[in-house]
Order: C-alpha cells, then structure tokens, then sequence
C-alpha cells in the first residue's frame, strides 16, 4: 500500500481581495501539488469512486496519468465519458459522489479527485492543445461499428444534461442539433452560476468542445414555440429533452409581490446575463438594498448572498428553517459564505414581509422552529415554536428554496406524462411516455445538481443508440 500523505489543499483567495469582484475564488493546484495528490491514489483493485461518479469517469485511469505528469493523457482519458471536465472540476459535489467511495477516506481524507480533474482541464486550456481531441480506440471502434447513415438526433437546451447527452451520441456518429432557446449556451452553468464559482469562458470552452465533436447549436430557438416535440419527431430520429427547471418557486406569504423581492432565478439570471462582475455600475435592473435577507439554504442561496455582497449590500442574512448541519449547500460553499461575512440566521422561517410609504420591503416577520422528527428527506423536520415571532429590516428578499420544471414543453407535448408537480415522467433509461422521446436533468428532477443532470444525460444517450442500433 501506499505510503501515507496529507491531502494537498488549494489555494484561495483572501477574502479582503475576493469580496470586491466577481474573480475566482479558488486558484487550482500547482503542478506539484497535483503530482502529489494523484500519488495518493492506492490503485484499488475494484475502485468504488468510479461507481460514485455519475458520468462514470475512469478515475483511476486519469489519477495514473496525472502522477506520472502526463496531463494530456489524463484529459483524454476523463474526456473519454466527460465532456465538461472543467466545469464538474468545479462545481460537482465531489464529496458526496466519487470522493465519499474513495477508500482512503475510510480512515482519512479521500483523494481530490474534484480538484485534480478541474486541474488537468484547465492544464489543457492554457497549453491550448486542439479542441477536438483524438477519439480513444474505444471510442473509435465503437463509432465505425455502423454506420450511422446520417441519422439526426435533437437535443432541446444546452445546459448540461444537453451537452452532455449531445457529445455522447456525437462521439457515436449521430449527428446531432441542439436546440437553445436563449441568445447564449450553457443552460444554468451560463445564467445561474456566479462567474466567481464558475467562469463563464470556461463554460463556452467546454461548449465549444462539444460542438467541435460535430454537434450543431442553433440558439434562439425556443421548443414549444419556434418548433413543438411533435415537429422535430418528423425531421428527427429521437429527441432528448433538457429545457432545465426554470421556474421559480415561492412561499405564498403575504408580501412576496413587494418591490424589493426576488427570486434567486431571476436575480441570479439578470447578474449574470448582464455581465454584473464587468459593469456593476450599469447594472440598474438589479437593485438592491444595504441589508438584504436570503431564503434558503442551498448552493443558490449562498450563491446568492455572496453575490449581493459584491454588488454593495452592507448586510446579507441567510434565514433558513433548519440548521447548518440541514443545509443541503456544500460545506465548502457555506465555509466561504461564512467567510466573507454572511450572517446566518438559522431555525428563521419568514412567515410576512412588511413594506414601507414607497411599497419597498422594509421587514422579515419571522418564526423561531425547532427541530422534529424526520421527514421523508431524512433530516429532522422544522416544527415552528408558538409565539416567537420577530422581525428583521431589511430591503430586500431573495426567495432561493428551489424551482420547477419549465412548463413550455411539457405543456405544448401532447401525450407527454409528467408528475403533479411538473418533472417529465421517464423510465430509469430516461424514455418519456412518447416512443422516441427522451428526457433528464432538472426538466425530470426539479432544480438537482449538474452532475446529476449530465448523468441523465449520459444514460438517455445510450439508451438512444441501443433503440437506433
């Protein structure tokens, strides 16, 4: 076995210089530490890290490469199942996926693999190899096995159920056209991810990435207006559907229509669309106040509250109904939120806004909770304590408690199945309840993670070609 080392730990940046722009926070490994990370790995003889990544990287694999120093076989063999290493590097929960089977870290701390995969793609991005890398022999063979005979495949939305789903099938020979329904690509990864935890060049190199595989991207186009699923089934041999979850959700409190409440998708969306960390001074559609109070506790809520400090606020309060060890945010997210100065206000349920003379919101009435039994999702349920209310000023709100499957598609898709709440019914292979017809991501799961959403993706791809083979 391997001899024992410390995990190697990245760099960031201090917060005093973070908090005044919308750079990135973590700087990525050296090549040395990278080299001393990759060692770490005990070459297992069945490697569980694998089975914990969703888009089934050979982790292992590229480890070995990267130890050796070979970073261009490294970014070939993660490129091989991942087409999009240099966002899951980033913003994959690592620690509840590959990370947490990682053996080592039975007794210690797994090996970054997170860190390592984002460090070999953003190698390839500053070395500047080709775009379109050779294919594996693998790959190889299994693209000239048949010929595909110019079958066409559509893929509605670029985020990354789509992409991912898109160069899968485009490494098997389909040709393949993604169908965006905004002027840009990227989905969520573009709009709903602040540039400080994820770069929007590296979104469009990735994109780029994709497309250099053969797959066309035609933005602008808005499925359920522009063209219906029932059309494209006419020109095209099956369709993956990745519309996302676009639509907010909110508490149905009294005072959620003031000026001066948001939700995280809307501010998040316009933050980013409007480029805030290149002109905040013109940013005049996101107002906000000195103080403002974010709802949630999940990855947008921090994203948001952290935003709102770069943007001016002077206080950024996180009321959440449960405590931090409840809050379904990464740790490293909230680590950081802590850091650059987020208040938490924890077991705080807002139950009523209140507005000033100018109908801005101008207090939170809140109720204390505490903490129950378990709930369906496993954590203890928030019970509210009687007679505890209080109120909190404030300026603004952002609701951040999660989204809905855009309802453009589903409603405009005759004969498509979905659940009450909105997700597109699948099979585990991701089949809708039209022949031909596929579906993952948020548009099946409600608001989930991106890997979750690219391994989705992943198994409607395969799912396709097994039906077209």
């Amino acid at each position: 076995m391997a001899e024992k080392k410390n995990r190697q730990h990245m760099p960031e940046r201090p917060v005093s210089e973070r908090i005044r722009d919308f750079n990135e926070v973590p700087l990525g490994f050296t090549v040395e530490q990278a080299i001393e990370e990759a060692k770490r790995c005990i070459k297992c003889k069945d490697p569980k890290c694998v089975a914990g990544c969703p888009v089934e990287v050979d982790i292992p694999g590229f480890l070995a490469y990267v130890a050796q120093g070979d970073f261009e076989s490294a970014v070939k063999k993660i490129k091989e199942t991942n087409s999009l290493p240099a966002i899951c590097g980033r913003v994959c929960p690592q620690e509840e996926q590959c990370e947490l089977k990682c053996i080592l870290g039975v007794k210690g701390q797994p090996v970054a693999v997170g860190a390592l995969e984002r460090f070999v793609a953003d190698w390839e991005r500053e070395n500047k190899p080709p775009l379109n890398l050779p294919l594996s022999k693998g790959e190889m063979s299994r693209a000239k096995s048949r010929d595909r005979g110019g079958v066409k495949i559509a893929v509605i939305g670029s985020g990354p159920a789509g992409l991912t789903c898109a160069g899968d099938l485009a490494k098997l020979g389909y040709q393949i056209t993604i169908f965006e329904s905004l002027h840009v690509t990227g989905g969520v990864l573009t709009y709903g991810i602040p540039e400080f935890r994820l770069p929007k060049k590296i979104v469009n190199l990735e994109v780029e990435y994709v497309k250099s595989l053969g797959v066309e991207v035609k933005t602008d186009m808005l499925v359920g207006n522009v063209y219906t699923v029932d059309e494209l089934l006419k020109e095209y041999r099956a369709v993956f559907i990745g519309s996302g979850a676009g639509l907010p959700k909110f508490m149905n409190i009294p005072g959620e229509n003031l000026q001066g409440v948001y939700s995280a998708n809307e501010y998040l969306f316009r933050v980013n669309m409007m480029k805030a960390w290149k002109f905040p001074e013109y940013l005049t559609p996101v107002k906000i106040g000195k103080r403002v109070a974010v709802v949630g506790g999940g990855n947008v809520a921090m994203d948001a509250a952290r935003v709102s400090l770069r943007l001016g606020a002077k206080e950024v309060f996180i009321l959440y109904r449960r405590t931090k060890d409840e809050m379904p945010a990464r740790i490293e997210e909230i680590k950081r939120a802590v850091e650059e100065g987020v208040i938490f206000h924890i077991l705080t349920l807002p139950v009523k806004y209140h507005t000033n003379e100018q109908g801005w919101v101008s207090e939170a009435e809140c109720i204390q909770m505490k903490l129950g039994e378990p709930d369906s999702s496993g954590r203890r349920r928030p019970v509210e304590i009687p007679h505890s209310e209080f109120r909190i000023p404030l300026d603004t709100v952002i609701v951040a408690i999660g989204n809905s499957p855009n309802p453009l598609v589903p409603q405009r898709t005759s004969n498509l199945k979905t659940e009450k709440w909105g997700g597109v019914i699948v099979t585990p292979e991701g089949l809708t309840s039209i022949p031909g017809v596929y579906a993952g991501g948020d548009i099946v799961r409600g608001a989930a993670t991106v890997i979750s959403a690219m391994g989705d993706g992943k198994l409607a791809a395969r799912a396709i070609h097994r039906s077209l083979s």
